[in-house]
């Protein structure tokens, strides 16, 4: 009698209380045992998982992977109540994804960013003698890392910081995986009418900013308000809600590793930093449940053939810790030479923002160490609140006192 197949695992997997900052166990085991195994949604369907660094470049790169939510075979969202949707061009495909993404590259384009540095500076230092001259403890989320890329952003594109409250609460709503369809939409509906109406006041009286730029694609017929709406809101979730989380979850694993936070509190030289912080992103992962893809040719890889109409999920964290790319992956060590890493994605629809990600992150991490010298925990590790519950990872808050 023949052995039945033992079922496909489930997916997403937990991870370990006990190594928050790692992948689940059940990725890596799954990593060595192959690098395409099938997985099982919460719907039942199965698609591909993808675990290995070659395997996911690869994909990532090839044009009959699909970002398309509504190709034949695309995995489902990772809850029930996660609900379907584009969120502009980040899911689509090309040419329409190239078209739109063209209109918004050049404000991060690297040089651009690079002269955003001693603004970024300045905010920086700004917040922490706020935190200097305020409470202490503190909760590091609230003060610091949510404050710094809200207010980085909302110069950019040119949104009142006055009014970060709201998107910030929203935008929590929509990245809470535990969130109902009703509650994301409605987060959605009030983030997208507020940035509608700005849109519409540039339309009238264009300032220099980015959503000047984009409310002038629709004077020039490129765009309709709608698409105008999903761009703006997209570049305002992306560029505060993922970096907010990296700066909090980044310090409390420089705090969990002493030796490595001494190294990069003592250095001044702004290459050590910045291969740091390439580091943190390739040992850190924020997006942790898988870029979800369609399949819309057949591929052979790995020795497999992934079929048309079916699904893959490419889970970068566990990319990232490959040992054929990165030897003794599970450990941070900030004088590796991580700039391979996946943590932004790898061919058409990698990270539009990265620039300004990596300018935020080396400012923050080449600053807060030296000025707080003394940072630490105020709270017990094991008391840290992770966000297991969101699409983004990271932590609810983080107690620290100085």
């Amino acid at each position: 009698m023949a052995d039945t197949p033992l079922p496909a695992p489930e997916f997403p997997m937990p991870r370990s209380a006990k190594c928050p900052f790692d992948p689940p166990p059940e990725l890596t085991k799954l990593r060595e045992q192959g690098p395409l195994t099938k997985v099982r949604l919460w719907d039942g369907t199965e698609p591909w998982l993808v675990t290995t660094y070659a395997q996911q470049r690869a994909l990532l790169g090839d044009p009959r992977v699909s970002a398309d939510p509504d190709t034949p075979g695309y995995p489902t969202k990772a809850t029930p109540a996660a609900g379907e949707g584009k969120l502009s061009f980040v899911m689509m495909d090309d040419p329409e994804h190239a078209r739109l993404r063209r209109m918004v590259t050049a404000p991060f384009a690297i040089k651009k960013v690079e002269a955003l540095r001693p603004a970024v500076q300045t905010i920086v230092d700004g917040l922490i003698d706020d935190l200097l001259a305020g409470p202490n403890p503190a909760d590091l989320v609230e003060a610091f890392a949510l404050p710094l890329p809200s207010l980085v952003i909302c110069e950019l594109l040119g949104v009142p910081y006055d009014d970060h409250d709201f998107f910030q609460d929203n935008t929590k709503t929509m990245v809470r995986r535990t969130a109902t369809p009703d509650e994301r939409a409605a987060a959605s509906r009030e983030i997208g009418g507020y940035l509608g109406e700005l849109i519409g006041r540039r339309l009238t009286d264009p300032r220099d900013d980015l959503i000047s730029g984009i409310a002038a694609r629709i004077t020039a017929g490129e765009l309709d308000h709608r698409q105008a709406t999903e761009m703006a809101l997209l570049l305002l979730i992306a560029g505060h809600e993922t970096t907010a989380n990296m700066i909090a979850l980044g310090t409390l694993a420089l705090l969990r590793n002493p030796d490595q936070l001494a190294l990069l509190r003592e250095s001044d030289d702004p290459k050590f930093v910045a291969g740091a912080v390439e580091e943190l992103l390739r040992y850190l992962h924020i997006t942790h449940l898988g870029r979800r893809r369609a399949v819309t040719g057949d591929i052979e890889i790995a020795g497999r053939t992934i079929k048309a109409g079916e699904g893959v999920i490419l889970v970068n964290e566990i990319g990232n810790r490959d040992p054929e790319v990165f030897p003794d992956p599970d450990r941070l060590d900030l004088t590796r030479d991580a700039r391979r890493h996946v943590a932004f994605g790898f061919g058409v629809h990698q990270c539009l923002g990265q620039p300004l990600a990596r300018v935020e992150l080396q400012v923050v991490y080449g600053t807060l160490y030296k000025r707080l010298p003394g940072l630490r925990a105020a709270i017990p590790f094991e008391d840290v609140r992770f966000k297991n519950d969101a699409f983004i990872y990271g932590v609810h808050e983080l107690p620290v006192t100085w």
